[in-house]
C-alpha cells in the first residue's frame, strides 16, 4: 500500500526466531495480592496455547481458569503474561513458579493479583524484527517508506494469515454456515472461520476507502475511533474531525460485522452495506452467528509508535543485506502490516498459530455511545 517501494522487493522473514522478538505491553501491574498468580514469561518457538499448557500442567493450576490478554506467534521468542488460579492457602510459596523448568519456557516474574487476566488486557506489543536478503539497492526506498509508516500510520489491515493457507477460509466459513458442506467441530475453530469471514469484509471496505483516499479521512456518517482511547463516536462536524484525523487523534472506523456492531450512517453506511452483502450475501442472519463473533468496530487506521531502523554494515559489494525494524503497534494489530508497506516479508502459513488468533478477532472494543475522548 505504500508509493514509495514498487514493486514491493522480496526478503527474508523469520528464518529462525530471534529474527521476531515481540513483547507484551501490559495495561497494568499486578497489586501484589489476590487469589491470581500473574506469570511474566518468554517462549521460544511455541504458540501461546502450547505454552499455556505447559505452565498449567508445571504449577498445577487449572487450564481452564488461565487468563491470557493476547495471543502471541509460534515463530519467535516472545514475552507475555497469563494469569493462574491458585489461591494462596494452597500454594503459598511463589518461588517455586519463578524456578520452575518449563521446556522452551523461561519465567520472568510472578505476582498476585486479585482478578483473572482477561482478553485484551494490554496496550500493546513492542517489535524487534531482522529481515534478511534485504536488496541494498532498494534499502534507502525501504527505509524511507517504514519511516512514513512510522510518521503517519498505515491501512490497517489483516494480514494474509487470517485466511488460510489458501486464502479461502472466509469462503469455507461462507459455505459451512449456508449448509453447502460440514463446519469444524471444534468451536475454536469455527470462530476463526468465521472471523475470517469478518475481516474480509473489513479489508475490502478498508480497500475501498484506501483507493478513494479516505482510509484515514472521516467522511459523511462515519463512527470515528479516537487513536488514544480506542473509544468510538458519531461524526458530528466534518471538518472539525477531518483536522483532528490530520493531527492523528482519530480515524474512520470499519466493520467486523455481527449481530451487536453498530453501523454509521450516510456514505459510510452505504459503503459498508454494499461491501457485508457482496462478502456475506443478501439477508445473512447475524443473530444466528452471535456465538461465533457479535461484532465490532476496528480503526481502519494503525498508527506505528517508536519506528526506527538498523542496517548492518555488511561490505558494499554484497547485493543483499539485514534490516533491524523496532516499532510499537496498539493490541490486535498485525506486524507484517507494518512491513508490507516497504517490502514483501510474507510469513510461511502455520496452521497451529494461526487458530490462536480467533480470539483477537472480537479484541477491538466498541464503546458506541457518542463521548468524544
Amino acid at each position: 500500500m505504500s508509493s514509495l517501494v514498487s514493486p514491493l522487493p522480496r526478503v527474508t522473514f523469520k528464518s529462525k526466531p530471534e529474527d521476531f522478538r515481540v513483547d507484551e505491553i501490559f495495561a497494568y501491574e499486578p497489586a501484589g495480592a489476590g487469589e491470581h498468580v500473574y506469570v511474566h514469561f518468554e517462549k521460544t518457538d511455541l504458540t501461546t496455547d502450547e505454552a499455556v499448557r505447559r505452565i498449567a500442567r508445571a504449577t498445577g493450576a487449572n487450564q481452564r481458569e488461565v487468563g491470557v490478554a493476547g495471543m502471541k506467534d509460534r515463530r519467535g521468542v516472545t514475552s507475555q503474561q497469563i494469569s493462574l488460579f491458585l489461591p494462596e492457602r494452597q500454594h503459598p510459596d511463589l518461588a517455586k513458579i519463578l524456578d520452575m523448568n518449563v521446556d522452551g519456557v523461561r519465567v520472568l516474574s510472578v505476582k498476585r493479583h486479585g482478578n483473572k487476566l482477561r482478553t485484551g488486557h494490554l496496550l500493546g506489543n513492542r517489535f524487534a524484527i531482522t529481515l534478511r536478503d534485504v536488496p541494498r539497492s532498494r534499502m534507502p526506498a525501504i527505509v524511507a517508506a517504514l519511516d512514513e509508516a512510522g510518521r503517519v500510520g498505515v491501512p490497517n489491515a489483516y494480514g494474509r494469515q487470517r485466511f488460510g493457507r489458501d486464502d479461502d477460509n472466509d469462503k469455507r466459513a461462507l459455505a459451512w454456515l449456508r449448509g453447502d458442506e460440514p463446519g469444524p467441530r471444534d468451536p475454536k475453530k469455527r470462530r476463526f472461520m468465521f472471523s475470517a469471514l469478518q475481516s474480509r469484509a473489513f479489508n475490502e471496505v478498508l480497500a475501498a476507502r484506501v483507493s478513494d483516499g479516505t482510509f484515514a479521512t472521516p467522511i459523511d456518517g462515519d463512527l470515528l475511533c479516537v487513536h488514544r482511547s480506542g473509544g468510538i463516536f458519531t461524526s458530528e462536524n466534518l471538518e472539525e474531525e477531518q483536522a483532528r484525523a490530520r493531527a492523528l487523534e482519530i480515524c474512520p472506523s470499519g466493520p467486523m460485522p455481527g449481530a451487536k456492531m453498530k453501523d454509521p450512517s450516510g456514505a459510510a453506511l452505504a459503503l459498508e452495506r454494499a461491501v457485508t452483502t457482496r462478502v456475506f450475501g443478501e439477508g445473512f442472519d447475524f443473530i444466528r452467528t452471535a456465538s461465533l463473533g457479535e461484532g465490532a468496530r476496528r480503526p481502519l487506521r494503525m498508527l506505528v509508535s517508536e519506528l526506527r531502523t538498523e542496517q548492518d554494515g555488511g561490505a558494499d559489494r554484497e547485493e543483499s543485506g539485514e534490516l533491524r525494524v523496532y516499532f510499537v503497534l496498539p493490541k490486535g494489530a498485525y506486524a507484517t502490516t507494518v512491513l508490507a508497506t516497504a517490502v514483501d516479508a510474507a510469513e510461511p502459513y502455520d496452521h497451529e498459530s494461526q487458530l490462536e488468533s480467533a480470539s483477537d478477532a472480537q479484541e477491538p472494543d466498541e464503546r458506541a455511545g457518542n463521548t468524544k475522548v
